[in-house]
């Protein structure tokens, strides 16, 4: 049978200073799509709020701004995809076989409180299916609870952007909080490559995550072979 993902992406556009862009971080949706798609995954978006899903500036240049970051924007029909993304409410999470929460700086502000995203993480995760994130994408799952109230990372080998990329990054002042202590004091085993933004990706069971943009194609790698071995 066709796996279907669901793909959660952003609808926010700005730090809490509005002269702050961010968003999406386009790569890390384009590389894991095309990942899916070449293995015939039917797939679907979904965000916070549903509908508009603005981009992160600096994921338009390069070297994130890449071949598969190009073709999206450059094809209409992909780009509508960005326009009307569902609402968690509108998800049976019955109908999916995993989900991916992408990243960039954005999800930091509407992935970790969202009730809908959270309820169809935790009927994902109990019933065995597979919970990915890639990047800052992990902030959606660090105050996700489980039906014993325990939260979801607790005990879980997992990894996302580091405090140290968010220094080398620049950003360390804007963002909201620190996320890599925020799934440590989760209780979640955080890990990370020794260099900062190299390809980095972990596998705990039913669990998969990345570590930064440079992650996406491996993370969506890892999860197919999860779902490989998937009934």
């Amino acid at each position: 049978m066709t796996k279907r993902i669901l793909l959660v992406v952003t609808n926010v556009g700005h730090y809490d200073d509005p002269e702050h862009e961010t968003g999406l971080w386009l790569s890390e949706l384009t590389h894991a799509w095309e990942v899916f798609e070449e293995h015939g995954f039917e797939q679907t978006l979904v965000s916070p709020a549903g509908g508009h899903v603005p981009l992160e500036p600096r994921s338009l240049r390069f070297p994130s701004y890449d071949r598969t970051a190009k073709a999206w924007r450059a094809d209409p029909s992909r780009m509508a995809l960005l326009e009307d993304t569902l609402r968690p409410d509108q998800v049976d999470s019955a109908d999916y076989d995993a989900i991916y929460f992408t990243g960039g700086h954005a999800v930091m502000y509407d992935f970790p409180d969202s009730e809908g995203l959270q309820r169809i993480t935790r009927e994902l995760y109990e019933r065995g299916a597979v919970v990915s994130s890639v990047c800052h994408g992990y902030c959606g799952l660090l105050n996700t609870r489980l039906s014993d109230g325990s939260h979801l990372v607790a005990g879980r080998r997992i990894t996302g952007f580091a405090w140290a990329e968010e220094v080398l990054a620049r950003v360390d002042k804007f963002v909201p909080y620190n996320a890599e202590q925020v799934a440590k004091d989760r209780g979640a085993l955080y890990e990370k490559a020794k260099l900062p933004f190299v390809s980095y990706a972990v596998v705990d069971g039913n669990f998969v995550t990345g570590q930064n943009p440079g992650s996406a194609k491996e993370t969506a790698r890892k999860v197919v072979d999860v779902l490989g071995r998937t009934p």
